[in-house]
């Protein structure tokens, strides 16, 4: 078998769990570290014909992530294609399991068996704390419905207060922001790079979380530590 992934998080899951099998990944597959594979350009506008040229049996997409029109491509030349897009922390882990079940591992991988036992270690959360988690600025782009990081969240005490809203990524201003009274802001590092010096001085009085965007919005291994590390990332000060 010879795989390609067009997934950040799913090429991590495919070198850990059958590395011999992945032949190309995009240039932004950063895990695991020292990945040594076919680069074939970005998520969005990814190089088809180097695709191509690596003779895939199939080709990894995230609905969200990629184009249709490169799965169409794809398919037009014969290639397979697999689709994922989980809205949530059980559907992510069955979507894995059935990968890995497609890849030919006789057993779930350990990290898939860790990242089992750690959701389903989680209490039950109490109160929620309700926040606002910008994933973009200029202009700001929120979480909004039906999202895997808001899921994610919620299992951690935190009720996304765009959670109801028509659109997965809202654009609100700033003052629209503000106007919901957050209890909390939660900052990932990825998409966008919020740091303690970008971010923060646009929320004065509200707590900010500065939080592992890895964690937070990959489906892989990384689903192993998401809750420890989150959890530790968005606790309250002292």
């Amino acid at each position: 078998m010879r795989v390609v992934s067009l997934v950040p998080s799913l090429t991590e899951a495919v070198a850990l769990t059958r590395p011999e099998v992945l032949v190309g990944a995009t240039d932004w597959c950063a895990h695991p570290a020292g990945l040594d594979v076919a680069r074939v350009g970005g998520s969005k506008y990814p190089d088809l014909a180097r695709v191509l040229a690596l003779r895939p049996d199939l080709v990894l997409l995230n609905e969200e992530e990629n184009r249709r029109a490169d799965a169409e491509a794809l398919l037009a030349a014969g290639v397979p294609v697999r689709v994922t897009f989980p809205r949530t922390v059980p559907e992510a882990l069955t979507e894995l399991a059935d990968l890995a079940g497609a890849l030919g591992a006789t057993a779930e991988p350990d990290w898939l068996v860790a990242a089992r036992r750690a959701w389903a270690a989680l209490p039950e959360p109490g109160a929620l704390r309700r926040a606002v988690v910008p994933v973009w600025r200029r202009p700001w782009v929120v979480l909004g419905s039906r999202t895997f990081a808001g899921d994610v969240l919620r299992r951690l005490g935190v009720a996304n207060l765009y959670a109801e809203h028509a659109e997965r990524y809202p654009r609100p201003d700033l003052a629209e922001l503000r106007a919901r009274r957050p209890e909390l802001v939660v900052l990932p590092d990825e998409p966008y790079r919020f740091t303690a010096d970008d971010g923060p001085e646009s929320f004065p009085e509200v707590p900010c979380a500065l939080v592992s965007g890895r964690h937070l919005t990959w489906y892989g291994p990384s689903l192993a530590e998401a809750p420890a590390l989150l959890a530790a990332q968005l606790a309250p000060p002292g």
